[in-house]
Parts: C-alpha cells; sequence; structure tokens
C-alpha cells in the first residue's frame, strides 16, 4: 500500500482527534517513516494504542510529550519492532488504567534508554514479551512498578543480553506464571 512508503508525516490543527477512541494500528507498518509530528493530536479519548507504532523500523525519534494516555486500556506492541529508535521518554504518560503492556517494546532492539519513572502498572494483566529483544538496554528501573495485578511476564526480557543493571526490587510475583 501507498503508506507503506511515506517517510515524513506532519499533522495540522485541523487534523482533530479529540473525540477519537483507538488508535490501534495507525502507523503501523509504515516502514520507511523517519519523521512524525504528532504535537496536535489530541488522545485524551483514546482507550486503545495497540500497535500504534509497530513495524515502523526507520522511525528515529518519537515525541509523544503532549500524549494523554489517561484513558487507554491497552498499549500492547504500541513500539514494537521501532528498530532505529535509541531512546523513549514517557515520563508523561500517565498508565493508570493501562490492562495490557504485552509487547510494548518488544523487538526494538536499538532503544538504549527509556523513561518509565512515571508508569502506574497497578492495573496491568499482563507484560508478556515487554522488553523482549531488547538488545541496546543495559540498565532498566522498574522500581517503581506495581505488579500485584500482573498474571503473566513471561519472555519480559527475553534477549536482553546487554542488561546489566534491573531494578526489579519491587516486584510483587506470588500470582505470576
Amino acid at each position: 500500500s501507498k503508506i507503506e512508503r511515506v517517510t515524513s508525516i506532519s499533522f495540522t490543527p485541523e487534523f482533530n482527534t479529540k473525540n477519537v477512541k483507538s488508535m490501534i494500528n495507525m502507523f503501523s507498518s509504515c516502514f520507511l517513516l523517519t519523521s512524525i509530528d504528532l504535537s496536535y493530536f489530541k488522545t485524551s479519548s483514546v482507550t486503545n494504542m495497540f500497535n500504534m507504532f509497530c513495524d515502523c523500523t526507520s522511525l528515529v525519534s518519537l515525541n509523544l510529550s503532549n500524549f494523554d494516555t489517561s484513558n487507554v486500556q491497552d498499549m500492547s506492541s504500541m513500539f514494537r519492532n521501532c528498530s532505529k529508535l535509541t531512546e523513549l521518554d514517557l515520563s508523561n504518560f500517565d498508565t493508570s488504567n493501562v490492562l495490557g503492556m504485552n509487547n510494548l517494546f518488544s523487538g526494538s532492539f536499538s532503544l538504549k534508554s527509556i523513561n518509565l519513572a512515571n508508569f502506574d502498572t497497578s492495573k496491568v494483566q499482563s507484560m508478556v514479551g515487554m522488553f523482549s529483544d531488547g538488545r541496546s538496554l543495559t540498565s532498566l528501573n522498574l522500581s517503581s512498578f506495581d505488579t500485584s495485578s500482573v498474571e503473566s511476564m513471561a519472555d519480559m526480557f527475553g534477549f536482553c543480553r546487554a542488561l546489566t543493571e534491573l531494578d526489579i526490587s519491587n516486584f510483587e510475583t506470588s500470582s505470576h506464571s
């Protein structure tokens, strides 16, 4: 399809996303997309961001500082296979209503830094493959993660071979498979 050949996207204020509830697969498989301007995106009504940037294999940076994720329930595979992203600052993300974070960063093997300091994971039920194949991650501070509702963490850190610092000191794992 033609969307697969797009290299850059800029949205104007006229592109109104104020009432959008689902952004599933919105930019998925935009293999040549290197830049995207989301500064006019209104995401306060969005409940699902599943696969939103999945397979954006040429994307080198992503500014999501204006995203309101307070109503999002599913972020699974949101950044899956974003293989050229080297860092993500998600410190402004409100994840208090998120239930699914499966494969959230899976296959994003160039990621060296992910700011997850403000992630509220108290309602998350599954973190399967969340960081899998994070080959460039050397440290992760997940000390703020509340995993008391998580039922599965299978392959959460699979193939994270460069990971030398991992703070999971507050993980509650009594109900996990």
